[in-house]
């Protein structure tokens, strides 16, 4: 029985705020497998790792000293984790699958119903494990940056068993700091691109051993920390060339001062800078970042394009406190191009990108875009 005047609880709305991620334009065929958009089946990206439950404090003064209380007053959630990056992909249009386990909890049931019902990614290969906290990361966002605490329980027996049967997908994406898995194999002798990043070592160690699994990896995407502390360099652009040596395509990410890449499949170096946009929270910017580059990969783009459009998706997503949600839609990407917040020699930059923006939302204004909401603000 509800309490005496606090009625039921309220309904989180589940609505997709992308209508259009199904509506790109065309990419073309990749050895993985049909073009992406193709009805012919197969995904376009095939994920697995840990999702989380961000929490994401916002208009911190900075962190609170030992013995101190700061209130705030902003907090948001999002899906976290694996879901960074799955998020983004969908919200781009390309079909994303994703294999992960949550918890039969509360926040476990909270991610579930977001990623498969608001934001379209394939949970076929997921599952819920009974008895088990879903793992929760606690951002917080202060001065354009943040620090994070998370909590995590290892997974039960049950729940930690690996891909059998990998999807039909043009791309996967893995995380370095762990072996490549056997399913990323398998997909990369069908034909499928491996793209690979690498998280922070919080035993600074940074073993040589996440270089040597490069061998198995077609594109790698570390920032310029990891990317230097891995090669033990201390220029990104030293460790850029260290790293071109050991796999085809690498992006070293710098954060405001843009992206730097080689691709040794096509002789390509390129640079491009960051989107000149206020930044509130980067959390997952790195992994929206990731999502632009992949679907300019999918769509055949010089490199400079994709560095530029994966620089563009990363820079509308710290515009917001929102974690995963901060990705950008299609709307969203149209209606930048459409505002004076950069000089217009700047946007003539992304041009290339008008073609594969749905009709519908050419010309739609900045007014038309919806965008998911943490669940409190």
């Amino acid at each position: 029985m509800a309490a005496p005047g606090l009625g039921a609880p309220p309904e989180l709305p589940f609505d997709d705020p992308c209508a259009d991620r199904e509506r790109a334009g065309p990419r073309p065929r990749t050895a993985g497998g049909p073009a992406p958009g193709d009805d012919a089946g197969g995904l376009d990206v095939f994920l697995a790792g840990r999702v989380f439950m961000d929490m994401i404090f916002t208009g911190l003064p900075g962190l609170p000293p030992p013995g101190t209380e700061l209130v705030t007053d902003g907090l948001g959630s999002a899906p976290g984790g694996i879901a960074n990056i799955a998020v983004a992909m969908s919200r781009l249009g390309l079909r994303t699958g994703l294999a992960t386990t949550v918890g039969d909890d509360m926040f476990g049931a909270y991610l579930w119903r977001t990623l498969s019902e608001q934001e379209g990614v394939d949970l076929t290969w997921s599952r819920r494990a009974g008895g088990w906290p879903t793992p929760v990361t606690v951002s917080m966002a202060y001065d354009s940056d943040r620090s994070m605490v998370t909590y995590a329980r290892p997974l039960p027996p049950s729940a930690d068993e690996p891909v059998t049967v990998p999807p039909h997908a043009s791309t996967c994406f893995i995380d370095i700091d762990r072996p490549v898995p056997a399913w990323a194999l398998a997909m990369r002798r069908q034909g499928s691109l491996v793209f690979a990043d690498v998280g922070w070592d919080p035993t600074e160690t940074w073993s040589t051993d996440v270089l040597d699994r490069l061998a198995a990896v077609d594109v790698f995407l570390p920032n310029a920390v990891e990317a230097m502390a891995y090669t033990r360099t201390r220029h990104p652009a030293d460790a850029l060339e260290a790293l071109a040596l050991r796999v085809p395509t690498v992006v070293v990410k710098q954060g405001a001062r843009g992206a730097i890449a080689i691709d040794s499949t096509t002789g390509e170096r390129a640079e491009a800078a960051a989107l000149p946009v206020e930044a509130l929270d980067t959390t997952g910017a790195g992994d929206v970042f990731a999502a632009g580059f992949v679907f300019g990969t999918l769509a055949g783009w010089p490199l400079l394009q994709r560095l530029r459009f994966a620089n563009l998706c990363a820079g509308l997503s710290v515009r917001h406190y929102s974690g995963s949600l901060g990705a950008p839609c299609w709307g969203e990407i149209a209606a930048f191009g459409e505002t004076t917040e950069v000089a217009p020699e700047i946007l003539a930059d992304y041009e290339f990108v008008v073609p594969y923006i749905p009709e519908a939302e050419l010309g739609s204004g900045p007014d038309s875009v919806t965008r998911a909401q943490p669940t409190l603000k």
